[in-house]
């Protein structure tokens, strides 16, 4: 009688490659389009009353509150329910740029706020005005500050795009679980798994702190 399992073998690597490929293509969608969202956020908090303020702030410490997994999940049925299911991939997305989002307008709300009244009032002497200053003088500026703490929301993304997995997406972790049920051999697939997100995530990190070192100079 044959066993019910196989090893592993090169015939997987087209699946594992696929699943890397889908990890990679959610996380750069949800870290460009969150980070775009983050940024119109960011600047309008920056620039809002304290009514506007509280209204954003609460919806967005929603989002950051309630954990991934379970946005996904009532995300996915509740759309599904209203009789408008999606892909795993556009639902995935959505909802991993909306949670990029409410990290990343954090981060461009202190972008903005950090650029000195000083500077503000030398752009308005020199004649420019309000979205020159904007754009060649606060962004600029208020980004170049914040960098690191945009790299260390983005690498958080890449490592959370696993849990689109419990809606089906065929990503990474996913398809791993796929090999891990057929071959039995866990540990060799999650090392695997381990290794391909320090590969991408270790080198990001000590470029954010080479970054950061040297704005500090």
């Amino acid at each position: 009688m044959g066993s019910l399992f196989t090893p592993l073998s090169w015939n997987d690597s087209g699946l594992i490659l696929a699943g890397i490929w889908n990890t990679i293509v959610i996380s750069v969608v949800a870290i460009v389009i969150g980070t775009i969202l983050g940024l119109i956020i960011g600047f309008i908090r920056s620039e809002s009353n304290k009514t506007v303020n509280l209204i954003l702030s609460s919806l967005l410490d929603i989002l950051r509150s309630v954990p991934l997994i379970i946005q996904l999940i009532l995300f996915s049925t509740f759309v599904g329910a209203w009789g408008y299911p999606l892909e795993p991939f556009v639902a995935g997305s959505i909802i991993l740029s909306l949670y990029t989002m409410a990290f990343m307008s954090e981060v461009f709300r202190s972008a903005f706020e950090s650029v000195h009244s000083s500077m503000l009032t030398a752009s308005r002497s020199l004649g420019l005005s309000y979205w020159q200053t904007v754009f060649y003088i606060r962004l600029p500026i208020g980004i170049r500050t914040v960098f690191p703490s945009w790299l260390g929301v983005a690498l958080s993304v890449i490592k959370d795009s696993a849990l689109v997995s419990v809606i089906g997406y065929m990503e990474l972790l996913r398809t791993s679980d796929q090999l891990i049920s057929r071959t039995q051999q866990p540990l060799e697939i999650l090392l695997g798994v381990g290794l391909f997100y320090f590969l991408i995530s270790y080198p990001l990190s000590l470029y954010g702190k080479h970054v950061e070192r040297k704005m500090a100079l």
